[in-house]
């Protein structure tokens, strides 16, 4: 890029920090909000049917929710605030909704790797907004919802994997049926790792300085 536009490093960073700002400031709500543009009723319906076509035992699954901790440098101080206990490292959440024309069409963080994957939900006013709008066209339009994993609690809008005791075979199956076409959510998070190594390099990730 030095060679190209005949810019040093540092000039070449500034426009590059620039443009980041810039879009995140005029296009943000895009992702951080409930977008009418690609979570419209009718998009909400062909996302439902495309899930059931790979074998969803849920007629009405739109998408699936899920939060990701993306390791950081330990911090000099309030270490404990980003410590997630359960991957054992220090790091901030995410919590995406992954449709299957493979974007996220909502997203809601960073916050300290400590929170829980149900705080972050409520945090995020996702159940709020798909009570307004995650219904398929028509007057008399079904609700819709997401599949998530079993930390996240069981709503109208959200489902979740069965969790008794003992499961019968087709709690089983069911489990097993929405567990292989949810995976595609953590495709997107490796997506976002192999285009942006730089959200993969640990040491350089510093709270108040990246």
């Amino acid at each position: 890029m030095i060679a190209r536009f005949g810019k040093p490093v540092p000039v070449l960073c500034m426009i590059n920090n620039y443009m980041i700002d810039y879009i995140y400031q005029a296009h943000s709500h895009r992702i951080l909000q409930w977008n009418d543009s690609i979570l419209n009723p009718h998009s909400l319906e062909i996302y439902s049917n495309a899930i059931t076509a790979k074998g969803s035992p849920l007629d009405n699954c739109f998408g699936f929710i899920d939060g990701t901790v993306r390791p950081i440098s330990k911090p000099g101080q309030n270490q404990r605030i980003v410590y997630n206990g359960h991957k054992r490292v220090h790091g901030v959440k995410f919590q995406s909704v992954a449709l299957p024309n493979g974007i996220i069409g909502n997203m809601y963080g960073p916050i300290e790797g400590r929170r829980h994957d149900a705080t972050m939900l409520a945090d995020s006013n996702l159940l709020q907004d798909m009570q307004r709008y995650a219904f398929s066209p028509g007057p008399a339009g079904r609700p819709l919802c997401v599949y998530g994993d079993h930390a996240y609690p069981l709503r109208v809008h959200l489902q979740t994997p069965f969790r008794n005791m003992i499961l019968t075979p087709q709690m089983v199956n069911f489990n097993k049926a929405m567990s292989s076409v949810r995976v595609s959510a953590e495709w997107l998070f490796g997506d976002k790792v192999q285009y942006f190594k730089f959200v993969d390099f640990k040491k350089n990730l510093k709270i108040g300085l990246q």
